[in-house]
């Protein structure tokens, strides 16, 4: 069958024959591959900075944004039946018998680091016509997302990231009933996503979701700014305002959601969040030199104002779940909002311009199977 393979050792990226999988254990189920989304950590595998083959091959499958159809079940798999799509979770646990999280089913917070990924590490990816998976980390989706459901990966990162802010912000009275002057006060959340790449417009469609006003600060681009003012959020050109300037313009910022892996915006960024706020990084910065940042500032603003900040990776089920929901929601609220995100559908043999080329477009996919 066909599959996207990058070999580190020649550094080379093709398009290959590779062996088709078949059900070993009656826990698994075979998935025919429907899509596959495209994102920086495909390129930046293609670029060689990382990525790393499962032991004995010399190539490595790419791809862990993918929707899959049930072809076939094993004998134990009572979950699933041929013809349901599913996503497939992209991380799997370390087998250090002592890692609490990996032991508890929650690899995204494996404490060894020794976690396998599909498409990223030591694990074939799903650019690929057949896959075989165990049932445990397949997630249904409805027929009726089938156009976006492609998404559900890349939103698992807002999905967690948010999950994790409510945990957090228990700490505040903002469940509690509060009054002043006879009248019950309803506290407006207001967040700031950096980045409107399709992991910040995602996470800017969770939040509205949420109930947060949301604003999202990017690079002036009339095709982002449009489908921010489509769903409701305030987009904000970081060119034409400057970063104090938007901390006055949105008021006391109750979330920072950073997707641009640009430390320096991010770190200056957080000057402007505001008191009891809350900071989630989500990208992963490239190698580059030292920046200089105002330790003083940072350190003083943290403890006085009751700051938070933390950084979020990968996903566990219960995100996946949650992202599928949040599709269903998305599209009964802004029913062609996030199929736009979805801006090129390409076949397999085009893999060349999407992987190796300038990236274009907002979310471009790879059609396995139609």
């Amino acid at each position: 069958m066909k599959a996207i393979a990058v070999f580190p050792g020649s550094r080379e990226v093709k398009l290959i024959d590779h062996p088709e999988p078949a059900i070993e254990a009656p826990t698994q189920v075979k998935l025919r591959i429907l899509e596959v989304g495209v994102c920086g950590t495909d390129r930046e595998i293609c670029r060689f900075e990382y990525g790393t083959p499962p032991p004995g091959s010399d190539y490595l499958v790419l791809g862990h944004e993918s929707l899959g159809e049930v072809v076939e079940v094993g004998s134990g798999v009572g979950s699933l039946n041929p013809g349901d799509l599913v996503v497939t979770m992209v991380r799997r646990p370390c087998d250090h018998p002592d890692c609490f999280a990996c032991r508890a089913g929650r690899p995204d917070f494996c404490y060894t680091g020794d976690f396998k990924e599909r498409g990223i590490n030591k694990l074939h990816g799903f650019m690929t016509e057949f896959v075989v998976d165990e049932v445990q980390y397949m997630n249904p989706v409805p027929a009726a997302l089938r156009d976006t459901a492609v998404l559900t990966e890349p939103l698992t990162i807002a999905e967690k990231a948010v999950s994790e802010v409510w945990q957090i912000q228990k700490r505040l009275p903002w469940g509690l009933p509060v009054e002043a002057g006879g009248a019950t006060l309803d506290y407006k959340h207001r967040a700031v996503v950096l980045g409107a790449g399709p992991v910040g417009l995602l996470g800017a469609m969770t939040l509205l979701t949420a109930g947060f006003e949301t604003y999202v600060y990017s690079r002036g681009s009339k095709t982002q700014s449009d489908f921010v003012a489509s769903i409701g959020g305030i987009y904000v050109e970081s060119e034409t305002c400057s970063i104090p300037q938007l901390g006055d313009k949105v008021g006391n910022i109750d979330l920072v959601y950073e997707a641009t892996g640009a430390s320096k915006f991010a770190f200056d960024t957080l000057a402007v969040l505001g008191t009891n706020g809350v900071f989630i990084f989500t990208g992963v910065p490239g190698r580059k030199g030292p920046i200089e940042l105002d330790t003083d500032l940072i350190m003083r603003d943290l403890v006085l104002k009751n700051q938070v900040v933390y950084g979020s990776v990968n996903a566990g089920k219960s995100a996946y779940g949650a992202a599928i929901e949040d599709l269903a929601k998305f599209k009964q609220r802004w029913p062609d909002a996030a199929g736009k995100l979805i801006t090129g559908r390409y076949e397999m043999e085009g893999f060349s311009d999407l992987l190796l080329g300038q990236p274009t477009g907002m979310k471009n996919v790879i059609t396995i199977a139609k």
